[in-house]
């Protein structure tokens, strides 16, 4: 990782007066918007701002959390004085990242079974991640079906049309391909473990095991040293 991407500015904007954050890596702009920031995504810059209609102490408040948590996994923060803390805050496992420890358990399967099994916690029928989430958007719909302003019941119906139809598509499918792996019970070709003996058929006489080759690559081509600048 670049050195670039553990340094980060919180500062209080001259011109705008906003709180804003700059610099980071992914994982800072998680550990940014857990605390209370919001991205703001535009054609040459990415940044993240505090919400609006804050008081200049919740803001200080936010800020210097964001500080703690973000020094607390090791990046170094250019900013305001009043936003410098000596506290750190532990990082616990989010998750975001026990679901991609899924993703990590179906990369290292080498079974059918064992990837039907890492895929059971999103597809279980009662406490799956997939019914969790319908009940996240559902809860949401809720939320915004008579909180107010006119555009509050089409968010609401949206979010149950997600619910409904987008996330079922996907549930349905994917709880299909759950139940075929479960009853394959077969290796999978490239990821038996090598026990280091080789075949009776072998023909080649160095070979000491009988894994399959590596998949050839393509050769990169040398790339072109371009010319000046044309002006």
């Amino acid at each position: 990782m670049a050195l670039a991407d553990r340094l980060l500015t919180l500062r209080r904007d001259v011109h705008s007066g906003e709180v804003l954050a700059r610099g980071g890596d992914p994982e800072a702009h998680s550990v940014l918007e857990r605390t209370g920031f919001v991205p703001v995504v535009r054609l040459h810059e990415h940044y993240h701002r505090l919400p609006t209609g804050l008081d200049p102490a919740e803001e200080a408040r936010i800020a210097t959390r964001a500080v703690a948590r973000l020094k607390a996994v090791g990046y170094y923060i250019d900013c305001d004085p009043a936003f410098d803390t000596e506290r750190r805050e532990p990082h616990y496992l989010t998750l975001g990242a026990q679901v991609v420890a899924i993703a990590d358990r179906i990369r290292r399967a080498e079974r059918t079974e064992d990837a039907a099994d890492a895929l059971t916690e999103l597809t279980a029928a009662h406490d799956g991640i997939l019914n969790a989430l319908h009940e996240v958007l559902t809860a949401t719909a809720d939320f915004y079906q008579d909180l107010g302003q006119s555009a509050d019941p089409y968010h609401a119906k949206r979010l149950r049309y997600l619910a409904a139809e987008r996330l079922g598509v996907i549930a349905s499918d994917l709880r299909g391909i759950r139940n075929d792996l479960a009853d394959r019970h077969a290796p999978h070709p490239q990821r038996a473990a090598c026990d280091s003996e080789t075949p009776s058929t072998e023909r080649e006489a160095s070979a000491v095991c009988a894994c399959p080759p590596p998949p050839s690559r393509v050769p990169s081509l040398p790339s072109v040293v371009a010319g000046g600048r044309r002006r």
